[in-house]
């Protein structure tokens, strides 16, 4: 592969480290807007929910999108979205103003993100060497994540409004580097207007381009009811974190969102160009690692807030502790890319994926029986297994759940994936907070620091058993393997990833069988 190619990845990658540091630094940050703007609780809340609420409620209609209208279109149009609404956010001087650059700023990250994950699924060889490309950008997302806790803590003490600027800064050099390297993508025909296929046929155009250039037959209700369906999920989710308070909205979301869906899958049954074609929801394998991913980073993300409260409320450590504190957690940065292609080779990404999940089974467990004083060494083996079990099941059930998908519903796998991931993180957090609210009602526990250890502890069962279910859920993929190096391909070599720069080595595109066919493939090499 040219440097152009690696080039490529670098840029695609840096989108998703982007998206990490972007949300990091905000948890970190959020203490300090709240106390400069004076805001009150519920409306500090909702600057980071609104977030959420946008990209949960928009990711399949952004991964569909980028299928249909072109993913060089959405990926530069939505950066440039998510660019703007950054720089927004860091000029706000009211709650107000910071909730609406958020929720869109997650509504573009929820088109940009897909539209990225597809090009790389389409501009690099099925096989190993998109595997290799996958793991790098599962690996750059958690580094992102990790180094923004830290990133986050500096800025802050420079200024809160920097925790908005410095993603307009890196947004626009990505910008104008995507502007140059991602080749333009031709029209494709749609599968009707193929020789060989029918209308409705699911057999999808090769190459990574827009399958038409026309919007006619997009399917507008479909794309409402789904996103209206998501953005009331995602609010009935955001809900639970307040427990029994207000459960009657949050179940009248919850019945909402559910008819709106069951209207949404008797909308596509009837249209013959559905946003989303259903079948693909029949695949084993797909709907396997979606749920996966769900129940994996929701269990990361609620451990990782448990942890978080514990340092800084009973503990009373700083946020730049805390932060530098869960820098562990990014091992997975450079294990993703180095350790666990191998063994995906080895193995099979089934087999990995199990082991990661047990592995964090093992490192919740772990931390089960807190105690007041635990020292940090008492806490690392918790914070390293779980840092290696991310780097063992994230990126393979990403490879997972667009695997053997045809090229053309790349963007919609990738939306699927990213939509359970992102509920995923929002039934985490809200569970462990519902479950910590219950354990310590009733009981003095902002005042009391053993009622507080012990609505921590309760709070922690959560993860532990998130993770539980998800390895029964994934062992009932074992039989399944990632198929061989194609022939003639020479092995990928593992190549270390920093955070800041990601290199992926592999063969060249004109080595590999049928590589010219794709266009974007054939612009690489």
């Amino acid at each position: 592969m040219g440097t152009r190619a690696w080039a490529l990845l670098l840029v695609l990658c840096g989108t998703i480290f982007l998206e990490g540091i972007d949300v990091a630094m905000l948890a970190v940050a959020i203490p300090s807007i709240r106390s400069d703007l004076d805001l009150p609780t519920d409306t500090a809340a909702w600057v980071m929910s609104a977030y959420v609420l946008g990209y949960a409620g928009f990711t399949l209609l952004g991964g569909r999108a980028a299928d249909l209208l072109g993913r060089r279109r959405m990926f530069l149009t939505w950066l440039t979205v998510f660019l703007a609404f950054s720089g927004l956010g860091g000029f706000a001087t009211e709650g107000w103003t910071l909730i609406v650059a958020r929720f869109v700023t997650g509504v573009s990250a929820a088109f940009m993100t897909p539209a990225a994950l597809s090009l790389i699924t389409t501009s690099y060889e099925e096989g190993e060497q998109r595997n290799k490309a996958l793991l790098v950008f599962a690996g750059t997302a958690a580094g992102g994540f990790s180094l923004g806790l830290v990133i986050g803590g500096l800025l802050t003490q420079l200024g809160w409004r920097w925790v908005f600027f410095a993603p307009v800064l890196l947004a626009g050099a990505l910008l104008v580097a995507a502007t140059r390297l991602i080749p333009h993508q031709p029209h494709q025909p749609r599968p009707a207007e193929s020789e060989n296929a029918k209308p409705g046929n699911a057999e999808p155009e090769k190459g990574p381009g827009r399958p038409r250039r026309r919007t006619e037959g997009f399917d507008i209700l479909g794309a409402a009811t789904a996103a209206a369906a998501m953005l009331l999920a995602a609010y009935a989710v955001i809900r639970l974190e307040h427990g029994l308070d207000g459960w009657r909205l949050t179940v009248g979301a919850a019945l909402a969102a559910t008819t709106l869906l069951v209207v949404f899958v008797a909308v596509e049954r009837r249209t013959p160009t559905p946003l989303v074609r259903l079948g693909i929801l029949r695949t084993g394998s797909v709907v396997r690692a979606d749920l996966g991913a769900l129940l994996f980073v929701g269990a990361f993300f609620g451990f990782q807030f448990v942890l978080t409260l514990y340092l800084q409320e009973l503990r009373g450590w700083s946020s730049l502790q805390t932060a530098i504190a869960l820098v562990v957690l990014g091992c997975d940065a450079i294990l993703a890319p180095t350790l666990t292609p191998r063994l995906v080779t080895r193995f099979g990404h089934a087999k990995v994926i199990l082991g990661g999940f047990v592995l964090a089974v093992v490192a919740y467990g772990l931390f089960l029986p807190v105690g007041m004083d635990w020292s940090y060494a008492a806490m690392f083996p918790t914070l390293i297994i779980a840092g290696t079990a991310f780097a063992l099941a994230y990126g393979p059930l990403t490879i997972a759940a667009t695997d053997g998908v045809a090229e053309s519903e790349q963007g919609l796998a990738s939306g699927l994936l990213h939509t359970f991931t992102q509920f995923g993180s929002a039934i985490g957090i809200s569970a462990v907070t519902a479950v910590y609210g219950l354990a310590s009602s009733g009981a003095s526990a902002g005042s009391d620091p053993d009622a507080t250890l012990s609505a921590f502890r309760a709070a922690l069962i959560v993860p532990v058993a998130m993770v539980t279910l998800g390895a029964l859920l994934s062992s009932f993929g074992l039989g399944s393997r990632t198929k061989p190096p194609t022939a003639g391909a020479s092995a990928v070599p593992a190549v270390p990833t920093t955070a800041a720069a990601t290199v992926i080595a592999a063969t060249p595109a004109d080595a590999i069988p049928g590589a010219s066919a794709n266009p974007t493939r054939k612009a690489l090499s």
